[in-house]
């Protein structure tokens, strides 16, 4: 059966437009909104939040989550979700100060945290998780003066719900075999540069419409 992305009220966006170009948005898909898949990219290096097969071969053993520096990568995919204990409509653009989780799209883990610590860094661990609980949930810090909700391509930082740690990357820790150049992804105690995130590539529902 076809379907069409109009009656979809969805929007795909490239890879092809990644971190160096911000792409024409059109109306309608400003928002990051509940049920949308994204990539968010790191705006201190360029890296796409990622996970993947591998697991932490310290601290928790869950599923490792990583910053990776290519675009295409379909592993870098993001499900918008209600936090745990909550419900959001398709298509709801996501209040600023509100809480979420995101579905990893390939394995169907959340992002997630915990008091483990992180194997490069020493921070706090950061992996991809099924327990579906309230380690799942990460507050939307808006960055931008103004943002009244999630705005694609506008700084974002996700606040750990649990913990308050902030969801940061790092240049300066670097993985080796079997994930090569990926940077580690850790909770922070306090926001930074390392802190900051936008919403670009991915497949968008449009904000519904307020009666």
């Amino acid at each position: 059966m076809k379907f069409s992305l109009a009656l979809l009220n969805i929007a795909f966006i490239p890879a092809l437009f990644a971190a160096s170009t911000v792409p024409e948005i059109e109306d309608g898909f400003e928002h990051v909104t509940c049920g949308s898949t994204i990539k968010l990219t790191s705006k201190a290096n360029g890296y796409k939040l990622h996970s993947h097969g591998v697991t932490y071969g310290s601290g928790s053993g869950q599923q490792s989550v990583t910053g990776f520096p290519n675009a295409d990568d379909s592993n870098s995919y993001w499900i918008v979700e209600a936090a745990s204990g909550h419900f959001c409509k398709r298509g709801d653009a996501v209040p600023c100060g509100s809480s979420i989780r995101l579905k990893h799209a390939n394995t169907q883990g959340y992002l997630h945290s915990h008091n483990h610590q992180s194997p490069l860094s020493k921070q706090q661990e950061v992996s991809c998780y099924d327990g579906k609980d309230t380690g799942d949930n990460w507050k939307v810090t808006c960055s931008q003066s103004g943002d009244k909700t999630w705005v694609r391509e506008n700084q974002v930082q996700l606040i750990h719900e649990d913990t308050g740690a902030y969801l940061s990357s790092f240049t300066t820790y670097q993985f080796g075999h079997p994930i090569p150049g990926q940077l580690e992804v850790a909770g922070a105690r306090s926001s930074s540069k390392n802190s900051q995130w936008m919403a670009q590539e991915g497949v968008y529902f449009a904000a519904a419409s307020k009666q």
